[in-house]
């Protein structure tokens, strides 16, 4: 199992939009994070979509959070980049089996009985699920406030306030 790196990417250019009162645009995320505006679009749209940013038009416009960074889980991102698709897909390989394959069920009285695999599946996946759940993107502000250089935060914050265009050249 394996996230795209759209996940990552989503959530750390949201949490550049937390402490910012202004907008920020595709252009400058992608500039930002060094990926390419087209891939960071397409993100944004997903995002957009399930109601965990809202775009501002016009000039001075570009995107902003939907909600409270205390409603936004980390499941709520992946949920909307990836997709609702539990990752374990169960192909009920059992009933395919050379005991079941060619059994005639139109007159049993009792159904196969659940997949033991798929049942514990479904559980690890609900134990992950559970936790992104828990982590907040106002904790993920609060834990990179904690780990990362007070200059690294500080410089970050800074660019993205810059009301000026960005320049290639810096």
């Amino acid at each position: 199992m394996q996230y795209s790196v759209g996940v990552e990417y989503a959530l750390h250019c949201l949490v550049y939009l937390i402490p910012n009162e202004s907008k920020i645009g595709i252009k400058e995320l992608a500039f930002f994070q060094g990926i390419p505006e087209t891939y960071l679009s397409k993100i944004f749209t997903k995002l957009a979509k399930a109601g965990i940013i809202s775009s501002v038009p016009g000039v001075k416009g570009g995107f902003k959070l939907a909600r409270d960074p205390d409603e936004i889980s980390f499941w709520d991102v992946v949920e909307a980049v990836e997709g609702k698709e539990p990752i374990f897909q169960c192909q009920n390989i059992k009933d395919k089996g050379y005991l079941y394959r060619n059994r005639d069920c139109s007159d049993c009285t009792v159904s196969t009985s659940s997949c033991s695999i798929n049942l514990v599946m479904l559980e690890a996946e609900e134990a992950m699920q559970n936790i992104l759940r828990s982590k907040k993107l106002s904790w993920l502000e609060e834990e990179l406030d904690r780990v990362l250089p007070a200059q690294t935060r500080k410089d970050t914050r800074a660019f993205f306030a810059k009301d000026d265009s960005i320049k290639e050249s810096d």
